[in-house]
């Protein structure tokens, strides 16, 4: 029986460790950078212009424009400053586009817009694949959309969106405004942002900080600030800069694009690995599409809850989730599944592992012969 003696972390899509670079960069700027970017004096004019070197840096690698780059803290505050933000800037304009398996952030703010300021919104149902498809778009648009948002890279099965067609034809032929969620994107697929007006990202997903990440917003958007206060982010975005945290952003960004086409060989081994592990194992079902992203792989033991066997896999060393980590603590069934069309009891059984680069072929032998002992256990 294979062994592996330490913990194994199988939860990528959840969160990231930090980069040993990241974090020992982010320690030498906190040591001296510590007053208020927006100050007069000298110090505070170093901070301002590194910060902005940051943003310039972060525009270059996405290909946009400095001014576009909008410092958030990570992708929730992101996608409900897209969202909102927009639509308040449009009074006249009251319907909202999206998807039924977006992340959570983005659902309930269009639950708010709803409920607490009467927009319509539609909610495009996405396929057994998990996507949705560009003629959907033009049939749901019309001339009151203020926003089309859809995320690139689904977080629960992995499967992508074609959103260049849809961002190409939403800029083309409506006036609403493309809000693209790229937070399980970023490193794992390319994106053209010629088209895409809004987007998010956040650090934690590419072992960056905590509480870090960009709003990416073209200056042609029209946008009602969320937080007001100062002039900071350009009267977008106000209190005091989190200047180190975003200084960093810049280098975890670049080590994230250049990992993931450094190891996504890799990662797409392990992948297949892990499927062809899951495939010996009689009863078990793959949840998510045969071209999603390389680092999800999502599948279901219809005998054994989530929770149980997540629970299961954690007491041998095994850390994976079940759903979007957002709704983790919810005995509900996948949102994501039941959408895809499985039904209550697949949906309410899925794991989802996501690989990273630091996982190995010896991780993943050990991982499988612990989920058959499991299953002859439990199931």
């Amino acid at each position: 029986m294979r062994r592996v003696q330490h913990r194994v972390y199988f939860d990528g899509a959840s969160t990231t460790a930090i980069h040993p670079d990241v974090l020992q960069t982010y320690k030498s700027l906190l040591d001296k950078y510590y007053v208020n970017s927006e100050s007069l004096y000298d110090e505070g004019s170093e901070i301002s212009r590194m910060m902005e070197k940051a943003r310039s840096a972060i525009a270059g690698l996405l290909g946009v424009n400095s001014e576009d780059i909008i410092f958030t803290s990570g992708s929730s505050e992101a996608n409900s400053s897209a969202i909102k933000g927009v639509c308040f800037a449009q009074p006249s304009k009251k319907h909202i586009v999206t998807t039924n398996v977006e992340h959570s952030s983005i659902l309930n703010a269009c639950l708010q817009m709803e409920q607490v300021f009467g927009y319509r919104v539609t909610y495009l149902p996405v396929d057994a694949s998990g996507k949705v498809s560009l003629q959907q778009v033009i049939d749901a648009v019309s001339d009151n959309t203020a926003i089309v948002s859809i995320m690139a890279v689904n977080n629960e099965v992995g499967s992508i969106n074609p959103i260049d067609e849809i961002a190409t034809y939403v800029k083309k032929h409506t006036h609403a405004y493309m809000h693209v969620d790229m937070t399980q994107a970023i490193g794992k697929v390319d994106v053209d942002f010629k088209n895409i007006d809004l987007a998010s990202i956040s650090a934690h997903k590419l072992e960056g900080l905590k509480g870090s990440g960009i709003l990416v917003k073209k200056v042609h958007v029209p946008f009602v600030p969320l937080i007001n206060g100062g002039e900071q982010e350009y009267g977008i975005r106000g209190g005091t800069s989190n200047a180190c945290v975003n200084m960093v952003f810049a280098k975890t960004l670049r080590f994230a694009l250049e990992n993931g086409k450094k190891y996504h060989d890799y990662i797409t081994t392990l992948q297949q690995v892990l499927l062809k592990g899951l495939s010996t194992i009689p009863g078990i079902l793959i949840n998510q599409p045969s071209d999603a992203v390389n680092s999800v792989v999502n599948f279901s033991y219809e005998k054994i809850p989530s929770e149980v066997m997540q629970n299961a896999l954690n007491k041998k060393g095994f850390m994976v989730s079940a759903r979007s980590t957002c709704a983790s603590k919810s005995d509900d069934p996948s949102y994501v599944l039941s959408a895809m069309g499985y039904s209550s009891k697949r949906a309410s059984s899925c794991i989802r592992i996501s690989l990273t680069y630091h996982n190995t072929e010896e991780e993943i032998a050990s991982f499988i012969d612990s989920l058959k002992e499991i299953i002859s256990q439990y199931g």
